[in-house]
């Protein structure tokens, strides 16, 4: 296959300005010369790239739209163009990065004391240390004002009790943003790795973002010292509100897997000859899908620009975000079962990546808000009307 030339059907490239096309050509080659070569093997394999984190921290993509603490500072449309073209390489990746600035370094920098913020905001960004969100629990996905997980303030210590699932990066995680319930309500902790009480196991048998880690930890009577909680983390409007960080960031991260999906497709259907030798891409049908796939991947460009414009001007609501999210999956997906169509049998064998990209997308799909309770929010802000029970 040639190299990769980008996606711009509509000129997008003028909606961005020469800072930001910079970052993603930096990010574009990353993924060319350091991804694209290892991931097959990767997922393959069920291991995460780990060598690529100081190298993925030396380019300030760990928490690059924070400001300070050896951050990148930069706005949240260059943000997002990091998190398309990490997503074309893998979503582990790009999930991976994610969870690091969004769910991590975020709540540390947006709910955390100073002095919490100079412990672990410079060794995260420069990837020294890794970090994981544990929010969800075995009972409780969709609904985490439901958690059980308890934290119980005896003197100068919290002592937590409880379990969470599906948490990216947590056996590798130096320190764990956990969240419990405490008398006072909904509260953000730190919890270290090698405290007494806190363990991790990683989830196996996955058959998508398979070179990701994925794990479990369990607190039993885990004791961290009072200092330790967040302060400004009161209440589950604080975790959802490091969840919409995240969520922007998927929703133009699954760009980057739309488009080398459709890049594949086109590729294979030019050169693939059928039928009195023409190539397959002359048919009707073919240039249907094509032509489907070209078009949806342009308004999500463009809904991923607005909410990116709107974010930086800090106008960007949890509402626009979920419209955001679950129309680029969708869009994302639907494109990754066209792109296998086309490429009929060979679209399945990992000579190719669009069934690596299907897989992870029927993940992204779920995690950090499943389509259907997004579609809800985005029905509460169209009617007024809430419909969640």
């Amino acid at each position: 296959m040639a190299s990769y030339r980008g996606f711009d059907y509509l000129e997008i490239d003028t909606l961005f300005n020469e800072e930001e096309r910079l970052v993603r050509q930096t990010a574009r080659q990353f993924v060319e010369q350091k991804v694209i070569p290892v991931i097959k093997e990767c997922y393959n394999e069920g291991r995460f790239p780990k060598d690529l984190i100081p190298q993925m921290a030396g380019l300030g993509f760990l928490g690059a739209n924070l400001e300070g603490y050896g951050c990148a500072g930069m706005s949240n449309v260059e943000y997002g163009l990091i998190m398309q073209e990490l997503e074309r390489g893998d979503s582990g990746l790009r999930s991976f990065v994610s969870v690091q600035g969004a769910l991590v370094m975020y709540p540390i920098f947006a709910y955390g004391s100073e002095s919490q913020k100079q412990k672990w905001l410079p060794r995260l960004q420069s990837g020294e240390a890794i970090g994981c969100f544990g929010l969800t629990e075995p009972g409780f996905g969709s609904n985490p004002g439901g958690m059980t997980t308890r934290a119980e303030e005896r003197g100068a210590e919290w002592i937590l009790n409880g379990e969470k699932t599906w948490i990216t990066n947590g056996t590798v995680a130096d320190v764990a943003i956990v969240w419990a319930r405490t008398s006072g309500g909904i509260r953000g902790f730190l919890v270290e790795r090698g405290t007494p009480g806190f363990t991790s196991s990683d989830i196996h048998g996955k058959l998508s973002m398979r070179a990701s880690v994925t794990s479990s930890l369990v607190l039993s009577d885990c004791r961290i010292p009072a200092a330790n909680l967040l302060p400004e983390a009161i209440g589950l409007k604080a975790a959802l509100g490091c969840l919409s960080q995240a969520r922007f960031g998927i929703g133009w991260g699954v760009l980057g897997a739309a488009m080398d999906c459709l890049e594949t497709a086109r590729q294979y259907t030019v050169m693939r000859k059928q039928f009195d030798d023409r190539p397959i891409a002359s048919h009707q049908l073919v240039q249907e899908k094509l032509a489907w796939m070209a078009t949806e991947i342009t308004k999500g460009q463009l809904l991923a620009i607005q909410c990116g414009r709107l974010k930086d001007k800090k106008k960007l609501l949890p509402a626009h975000i979920s419209m955001l999210k679950r129309n680029n999956v969708a869009m994302a997906l639907e494109c990754a079962r066209l792109s296998r169509d086309l490429l009929g049998a060979n679209g399945i064998i990992d000579d190719y990546p669009i069934m690596r990209h299907m897989c992870n997308l029927e993940t992204v799909k779920t995690y950090e808000g499943t389509d259907h309770i997004h579609t809800l929010v985005i029905g509460e802000r169209v009617t007024g009307v809430p419909a969640y029970k």
